[in-house]
């Protein structure tokens, strides 16, 4: 009876997943003439990062930008960087965030101030480990565009560099590919079922002004669902696209750093005491018991499945193919994490993030 119960979690992200790598849009490389696209980036200690960022976005073609940078309150010399750039580049600015109010988070409160100042018709919002493809900010202003979507949003390419990396970071694509219906697609128009990734988030901004902005996400950790989430509930439109043609991000170095980063967003996502056993249930009963029962024919069956459903996704987010023998250890650590997250804020722990603390209380 067991396996055939752990056949059955491992065919549900396998069934979704196969619609949701149909369905997934591939963006064409196209102009977008009449268009201007604000690339903000909002960059607290980034010098390591920043200048190839500003490069890759100087570089985009097929629409007019502007580079807006939100130096917050940085201490290792970015704003020097980006203020050497801008000098030789007219389209690049450097701006600098005001104290953080409180109840903000550092992130959102930078965003909302680089929508304020931007002049775009569209609003590009990237991190300072992101390098965008030169077609990206063209073909995600236009798709968005022509079709009247608020907000189009991908997972760029992620890149992996170690172990720790390795463990952790294939769960994004996993999660948002193998288990939400219709991977965020415009034609789902519940809130529940939108999808964001703030690595790579572009918005139209009348539909950015008409949702509230970031400024209605003040005390948020996790920003990018809340925003997409907050689009729909206004009426607008909001569309994940695949993000691996249209960028690259190395978003942590070492398992330490990945560690904290996805419990810094996880009390927003699946660690929730209502929703954390559901998850566990359904990620260790799919993707671990199948190997605690094998010799068992339906054991083996959703071994296969499961494994086939990572190299699917694997290869179309163009991650590294030596992650994919990882998969049970990068599920079972994915849990891990949660737990962690979930234990941390009953404890009264808040998250911190860039010499920052929050409290353990979920944004609003």
């Amino acid at each position: 009876m067991i396996p055939w119960v752990v056949l059955t979690l491992a065919l549900l992200p396998v069934v979704f997943g196969a619609v949701n790598l149909w369905l997934l849009p591939r963006l064409r490389s196209a102009s977008a003439p009449g268009l201007l696209v604000s690339i903000l980036i909002p960059a607290r200690d980034e010098a390591a990062n920043i200048a190839a960022c500003l490069e890759a976005a100087a570089a985009s073609r097929g629409v007019a930008v502007e580079i807006l940078v939100m130096d917050d309150g940085s201490s290792d010399g970015t704003g020097g960087i980006v203020a050497r750039l801008a000098a030789t580049d007219p389209r690049v600015r450097l701006l600098h965030a005001p104290p953080l109010p409180p109840g903000w988070t550092g992130k959102v409160h930078a965003c909302a101030r680089l929508a304020e100042a931007a002049r775009g018709t569209h609003l590009l919002f990237i991190d300072a480990d992101v390098r965008l493809a030169p077609g990206a900010a063209a073909a995600m202003a236009g798709h968005a565009a022509a079709r009247g979507i608020g907000l189009v949003s991908g997972v760029p390419r992620q890149v992996i560099g170690s172990l720790g990396e390795a463990l952790t970071v294939p769960a994004i694509n996993l999660l948002l590919l193998g288990y939400l219906p219709a991977a965020g697609r415009a034609f789902t128009r519940h809130p529940s079922l939108a999808a964001a990734c703030g690595q790579l988030l572009l918005c139209d901004r009348a539909a950015y002004a008409r949702a509230g902005g970031h400024a209605a996400l003040h005390g948020v950790l996790h920003e990018a669902i809340a925003l997409a989430r907050r689009f729909r509930a206004a009426g607008e439109r909001t569309e994940v696209v695949d993000g691996a043609p249209l960028a690259a991000c190395r978003m942590y170095r070492g398992l330490g750093e990945a560690w904290a980063g996805f419990v810094k967003n996880a009390r927003e996502g699946m660690a929730t005491p209502l929703g954390l056993p559901v998850w566990t249930l359904l990620l260790a009963g799919g993707h671990l018991a199948p190997f605690l029962l094998l010799p068992a024919g339906p054991a083996f069956a959703a071994l296969a499945l499961v494994l086939a459903l990572r190299v699917a996704i694997t290869r179309r987010a163009q991650e590294p193919w030596w992650t994919v023998p990882l998969h049970p250890l990068t599920v079972a650590v994915a849990l891990a994490i949660q737990w962690d997250a979930l234990g941390r804020a009953a404890l009264g722990r808040g998250a911190g993030w860039k010499g920052r603390a929050y409290p353990a209380t979920r944004g609003a």
